[in-house]
C-alpha cells in the first residue's frame, strides 16, 4: 500500500465515504483528494466540504463541481436519442451518471498528480464495474481502490463502530438500521435494499421521494409541448431552455402528476437479480416525447434498426461500457439518424401517464394524401398491393404445397 501517495476519492460526505476517507488515510497512509459531483441530486453539498476539511483534507484538494449541464447534454441526451431502456423498462438513471463521475475523477487525478482513485461502491453491485471500466478506459495505468472489497467491515454496525473509534461524526439517522438505500441525480432517484428486498411486497409509499402518488395527482390533465432539434429537446411550451433546465422543469411536471415510477426486478451485470424502485419523472416525459417526434420524422427502416440496436446500446451503458468503441460506434449511427428529428410534440400529463397527443415537424414523413380514407387523387394505386402480396406469399405457398 505504501506506493500510493495520493488518491482521489468520489466523496458524498455521507457516512460510507467519510469512513472510506479516513480508512484511506489510516490504511494507505496517503493524502486524500475529495471530489463531490453536483449532478442535480438536490442535496446541499457544502457540508461535504466542511466535513472533508475536518478530516484533514487540504482546502485546495476539495473539489465540488457543478456538472448538471454536462451530465444532461453529453450523457443523458445522447442516451435518450437511442430511446435506451435496459431490459425494456429502466431508463438507466444511475448507470449513465457513473462514466461522468469517473471522467472527472481521472481529470482531477491528473491535475493533482494522484496515483489512484477510489470509490464507495460495494462488491455486489454494478457501480464498481462502471466506475472502474470507465477509469481504466480513460487512464489505463491508474490504480483503483475499492475499500468494500478490501476491508472487513461487513455490516452497518461495524461501519458505525469504526467511525466512532476514529472520531468520525455519525448522524443520528444513520445509527438505526436504514430501511433502504438511495441514489439520486437530475435524471432519477433509485431505491434498493431492506424493505424492497422481498419482490412480492408492494413498495411502501414513504419510499417515493420524487413523485406524488398518481392517485393523488391533479384530477385535470395538463398539456405541454416540447420542441426538438436534431433529436435533442430545446424548448418547453415554446420557451428555449438549456438541457439541464429543461430536464429540471420536466421533473417538476412529472412530480406533480405522479409520472415515472418503476418497480423493477433486474439482472445485475455481476449475475444476481435485484429489486429496485426508480423514479424518473422528467426523463419519462422526455423519453415519450422523443419517441413521438421520431414517429413522424424517421424512416421505417431507420426506426426499426434503431429499435433493434437499442437493447445492445442500453446493455453497454448498464454494464459500464460507455467509453468502449462499440458504444461509440452505435452512438455515431444513432446520432446520424437524428439529423431530421426536428419539430414539436404535444403531451397530455395525467395521473401517472405522459401521452403523446400531437406531433408536427417541418421534416415530417407523414403524408395525409397517401394515408387518407377519402379520395387520394391517384397518390396511391391500391391495385399495386396485389403483386406485392403475391411476391411475399410465394415462399409460404411453396412451403404449404410441400406440406411443411
Amino acid at each position: 500500500m505504501s506506493e500510493i501517495k495520493r488518491v482521489v476519492l468520489a466523496y458524498s460526505g455521507g457516512l460510507d465515504t467519510s469512513v472510506i476517507l479516513k480508512w484511506l488515510q489510516v490504511e494507505y497512509g496517503c493524502e486524500v483528494v475529495t471530489f463531490t459531483a453536483d449532478l442535480g441530486q438536490g442535496e446541499e453539498l457544502e457540508p461535504a466540504r466542511a466535513k472533508a476539511e475536518l478530516m484533514g483534507v487540504k482546502p485546495e484538494h476539495i473539489y465540488i463541481d457543478d456538472l448538471r449541464e454536462e451530465f444532461v447534454r453529453d450523457f443523458v441526451f445522447p442516451m435518450m436519442r437511442a430511446n435506451a431502456r435496459y431490459e425494456g423498462d429502466y431508463l438507466l438513471g444511475t448507470s449513465i451518471a457513473r462514466p461522468l463521475i469517473s471522467k472527472r475523477l481521472i481529470e482531477i487525478a491528473r491535475e493533482t498528480g494522484a496515483d489512484a482513485v477510489a470509490h464507495g461502491a460495494t462488491g455486489k453491485g454494478n457501480d464498481q464495474v462502471r466506475f472502474e471500466l470507465s477509469a481504466y478506459a480513460l487512464e489505463p495505468g491508474i490504480k483503483v481502490i475499492a475499500p468494500w472489497r478490501e476491508w472487513d467491515l461487513a455490516s452497518r454496525t461495524a461501519l458505525i463502530a469504526w467511525a466512532e473509534k476514529h472520531q468520525i461524526p455519525v448522524p443520528k439517522d444513520k445509527r438505526g438500521e436504514s430501511p433502504f438505500s438511495t441514489d439520486a441525480n437530475l435524471l432519477h432517484t433509485s431505491s434498493e435494499g431492506k424493505v424492497l428486498e422481498d419482490p412480492w411486497q408492494e413498495v411502501p409509499d414513504y419510499v417515493y421521494s420524487r413523485t406524488v402518488n398518481p392517485e393523488d395527482a391533479p384530477d385535470v390533465p395538463e398539456y405541454i409541448t416540447i420542441d426538438f432539434t436534431k433529436g435533442d429537446g430545446i424548448a418547453l411550451n415554446g420557451k428555449a431552455m438549456s438541457p439541464a433546465s429543461l430536464l429540471t422543469a420536466l421533473n417538476d411536471l412529472g412530480r406533480k402528476h405522479g409520472i415515472g415510477r418503476l418497480d423493477l426486478v433486474e439482472n445485475r451485470f455481476v449475475g444476481m437479480k435485484s429489486r429496485g424502485m426508480y423514479e424518473t419523472p422528467g426523463g419519462t416525459i422526455y423519453a415519450v416525447a422523443h419517441r413521438g417526434i421520431e414517429s413522424i420524422t424517421l424512416d421505417r427502416g431507420a426506426a426499426h434498426l434503431k429499435d433493434e440496436l437499442m437493447p445492445k446500446y442500453a446493455e453497454l451503458i448498464y454494464n459500464g461500457f460507455w467509453f468502449s468503441p462499440e458504444r461509440e460506434m452505435l452512438q455515431a449511427a444513432i446520432d446520424h439518424s437524428q439529423a431530421k428529428v426536428n419539430g414539436t410534440v404535444r403531451l397530455k400529463l395525467y395521473k401517472g401517464l405522459a401521452s403523446v397527443v400531437g406531433r408536427q415537424s417541418p421534416d415530417s414523413l407523414y403524408s395525409e394524401r397517401h394515408v387518407t380514407f377519402e379520395d387520394d387523387a391517384g397518390a396511391y394505386d391500391q391495385k399495386d398491393a396485389a403483386g406485392f402480396i403475391k411476391l411475399n406469399a410465394l415462399r409460404l405457398r411453396l412451403l404449404a404445397q410441400q406440406g411443411r
